[in-house]
């Protein structure tokens, strides 16, 4: 019996034999005397891609919806990507190389620029340009569907690979795929993001653990604990056999609780919301039965876009939401760029620290033209549904005093074009730093609800930086100094008439939940996928 420890990424238990995905051959530096020929191979390669994008992208949405099926749409931008074809090209002129080895060069450069950032989210993009990459290489090659990956495995099975691209996940046959597990990987990849979909216990990063030799052989795979079992005793098998029966009744229990307020057996209500990053983040939201949204991450808007969005494209994302919503309340958080999340149109400079540099309010109250924008698109908005404006990364009552200022000048702005909007729309801020939770009793005062982000304020209070991996152990959000930051925010809003919510990790952590009910805590919001486990939690305090 061997046990390996990875990432769990997808939950559930699967039980079954692994088949094991055999990478494709390296791809061969050759030299090419007919550049101008090898070019046009390429050009052609671009358009049987694009074509099988959109094979792919219709059969997705028909099979896993439409928010996922918008994964292609992604790619089919990347096969013609300037910059990406622009390299491509020199490199089969300048060079004198094949275009196969022109794609594989050209994507290795620029998924090794996604990997280096320090979002995991940017990061996570480098699996999209390496299946972009490998798709245009099986295009050139005579290859279908650019999978470039098989398994001779018919019947029920568990996936085993190196890494596996979004294009093949979304390819699998659910029919007979009981779990994934993947050497590489990360928890925000899209290939994570549809194994959830699928609803198949996934585990990635198990690293050097992985060998071929496991083909075929029995495994459990615990997508809860990211632990793999391969050739397990009888007595391992039988407890997670158990345990597969157990989780199965509970998936079935927590259905039971869509519809039933999220409420203490001694009547304490809590508004149960959800976190979403883009509008397609709304078919997850309803589906969990969350109550409203309470952090609506607009960076996403920017991190997806090749340059600023203009008002027109933020507006219509923004009401969607509000309108799909139909009334819950929807909190939008205004601009977080900086720190992890860098976009490379703001032009930001290289800072040794950026979590205590250039970065959300601060950007948007020395950059008023990108800040207004935003504003506008929120404010219209607003007349569509029940929006709340919030402000990241406040430390002072100046910054507020400034923020409110600017949007109390677009809503004149737009009062001068007659154009509708929320009268009374609410704007509080977020609590991530201690300054802000020292300040908390005067915060309070200038705005209408606080929101904890408590990935922030563990990393500032701990003086610990959350990308270092180095400091993972020191870096405890349990710590009982952030604890007691977020009891202290709490009264501060309810001695002045707020409500207090969390938007961060933390909301989610079901081993805190009681202790937040017993804070004071109005309001958690979660990922979608945590919103009716976290009910049931509250249901039996």
């Amino acid at each position: 019996m061997k046990t390996i420890q990875g990432t769990g990424v997808s939950a559930g238990i699967a039980i079954g034999h692994i088949s094991v995905l055999k990478e494709k051959e390296t791809v061969v530096r050759q030299e090419v005397k007919d550049t101008v020929a090898e070019i046009e191979r390429f050009r052609g390669a671009q358009s049987q891609a694009v074509a099988q994008l959109d094979a792919l992208r219709t059969s997705t949405a028909a099979d896993l919806g439409e928010d996922k099926a918008q994964l292609f749409d992604a790619h089919k931008l990347m096969v013609q990507d300037p910059g990406y074809v622009d390299n491509v090209e020199r490199m089969i002129t300048d060079e004198g190389v094949n275009a196969e080895y022109a794609v594989h060069a050209t994507g290795e450069k620029f998924a090794e620029m996604f990997s280096r950032m320090d979002n995991e989210y940017m990061k996570s993009r480098a699996a999209d340009v390496r299946d972009v990459s490998e798709r245009l290489i099986a295009a050139l090659t005579g290859e279908s569907e650019g999978t470039g990956k098989k398994t001779e495995n018919q019947g029920p099975h568990i996936i085993m690979a190196e890494d596996l691209t979004p294009s093949q996940t979304a390819q699998l046959d659910r029919t007979t795929i009981m779990a994934l597990v993947t050497s590489k990987g990360s928890r925000n990849a899209h290939t994570a993001i549809l194994a959830r979909t699928m609803a198949l216990p996934a585990v990635i990063g198990i690293g050097d653990s992985f060998d071929e030799r496991d083909d075929g052989k029995q495994a459990v795979v615990d997508g809860d604990e990211g632990v793999v079992i391969v050739d397990p005793d009888e007595t391992t098998l039988r407890e997670y056999q158990e345990k597969q029966r157990r989780y199965s009744e509970h998936q079935r229990l927590l259905q039971e609780l869509k519809g039933k307020p999220t409420q203490t057996s001694k009547g304490q209500r809590i508004k149960l919301y959800a976190n979403i990053g883009r509008p397609s983040d709304v078919d997850d939201v309803l589906a969990n039965d969350a109550e409203g949204i309470g952090l609506f991450r607009s960076e996403f808007l920017y991190l997806d876009s090749q340059d600023y969005p203009t008002e027109e494209f933020q507006f219509n994302a923004y009401r969607e939401v509000a309108q799909r919503m139909e009334g819950k309340n929807v909190v939008i958080r205004t601009l977080d760029i900086g720190a992890d999340k860098q976009v490379g149109y703001f032009g930001l400079e290289h800072e040794a620290n950026p979590a205590l540099g250039y970065r959300a309010i601060r950007i948007c109250l020395t950059r008023p033209e990108i800040f207004k924008v935003q504003l506008r698109a929120i404010l219209r908005a607003s007349a569509f549904g029940n929006i709340s404006i919030m402000l990241p990364m406040i430390t002072s009552v100046n910054e507020v005093h400034d923020a409110k200022a600017i949007i109390e000048a677009v809503k004149a702005q737009l009062r001068s074009e007659h154009v509708d909007f929320d009268e009374r729309i609410k704007v509080g801020i977020m609590i991530e730093t201690p300054a802000s939770v020292i300040m908390a009793p005067e915060l309070a005062r200038e705005v209408d609800f606080f929101s904890i982000g408590t990935n922030d304020l563990t990393q500032y209070t701990l003086a610990c930086d959350r990308q270092n991996p180095n400091l993972s152990r020191f870096a405890d959000p349990h710590s009982p100094a952030v604890l007691r930051m977020i009891a202290m925010t709490a009264k501060a809003a309810h001695d002045a008439g707020i409500w207090c919510g969390i938007c961060g990790e933390l909301g989610a952590d079901r081993e805190l939940t009681q202790t937040f009910v017993d804070d004071g805590i109005d309001e958690l919001s979660v990922t979608p996928s945590s919103v009716l486990p976290v009910r049931e939690i509250v249901r039996e305090h």
